[in-house]
């Protein structure tokens, strides 16, 4: 006999044990409660995964655990937030308890890792759709936001550049002869929380790269009013991406793919020095609005465009 809604949560989603402080109330009741210590404010974001949109058809339920609640927390870390719960809700086009199984066990090891508590959700039936919402608590008035870059300052970004894309790339069809971390970089992002905490207070500007390092920077450029200049030498490359540059002349990969969720943030010269995140300097903004690439000595417009639905 299938399980009922009630049933599949209590099996799958109700063994974690309430770990943050701040979860007063968690799974069971009409509503869960979370308090607010003084001195702090709520950061709250949403993604949604859909099947054939963000994922394939007939992806690992154990890799979709993961990623579902990691893209999330990396909305939390580009505001400097500590991660404190999440709900989640399922549209499922039947139980599958294999899948079920291992989507839980990588959501809720995640989940672990960081000390956020699931503290409610829905589930209902439909094509295959995967919704968080995750909550963080930041120093109020501190929040990394994307509207405070000012001309002058570096743009910087932690990690590597492109990798999520190549394994995309590869998922498509191509070969690259050490596709492992590419791939692991797009099934399995991890989310800068540290970092982003370290920020605070040094960084003027934040966003995690999800669309795309062009589209995302764009956002800051748009909120804060400001252009900028990125220098092709200094992107934070791996040899896998350059391998497929010089193999397909695709050079705009790296600067248009998504899925990295690294951090790309902006700092003053004279905040620069007490950076203790580790990060690439990429680029410099500008008052000139507009996005720019210096390529071998060569400044051309970079169209500020990443992944975007409805498009």
């Amino acid at each position: 006999m299938p399980l009922s809604e009630f049933a599949l949560i209590q099996r799958f989603f109700t063994r974690q044990r309430i770990k943050n402080p701040s979860t007063r109330l968690g799974i069971g009741d009409d509503c869960a409660l979370v308090s607010i210590p003084d001195g702090f404010e709520l950061a709250i974001t949403t993604d949604t995964m859909v099947e054939n949109v963000h994922f394939f058809a007939g992806a690992d339920p154990e890799l979709l655990g993961h990623k579902l609640l990691a893209v999330n927390l990396s909305d939390l870390a580009a505001m400097g937030a500590q991660p404190v719960s999440v709900t989640l809700a399922l549209t499922l086009p039947n139980v599958n308890e294999s899948w079920l199984t291992a989507f839980a066990k990588s959501f809720l090891s995640l989940a672990e890792r960081y000390s956020v508590d699931l503290i409610g959700g829905d589930t209902t039936s439909g094509p295959l759709t995967l919704t968080v919402q995750a909550m963080g608590l930041v120093p109020k008035g501190r929040a990394l936001m994307r509207s405070a870059a000012q001309p002058g300052d570096f743009i910087y970004m932690t990690g590597f550049l492109g990798d999520a894309g190549l394994g995309l790339k590869i998922n498509q069809g191509y070969v690259c002869a050490d596709p492992e971390a590419a791939l692991t970089r797009f099934n399995r992002p991890e989310p800068q929380i540290e970092a982003g905490q370290a920020l605070i207070g040094i960084a003027n500007a934040c966003i995690d790269l999800s669309d795309g390092l062009a589209g995302d920077l764009g956002h800051i450029l748009e909120q804060s009013r400001v252009g900028a200049c990125l220098d092709w030498k200094s992107l934070p490359l791996s040899n896998a991406v350059q391998s497929y540059i010089n193999d397909t002349g695709d050079w705009r990969m790296p600067l248009t793919a998504g899925d990295d969720y690294e951090l790309c943030f902006t700092v003053s010269p004279e905040q620069a020095d007490k950076l203790t995140v580790a990060a690439t300097k990429i680029g410099i903004i500008e008052s000139q609005p507009g996005l720019r690439l210096n390529k071998s000595g060569h400044i051309q417009p970079l169209e500020v465009k990443g992944f975007e639905h409805f498009s």
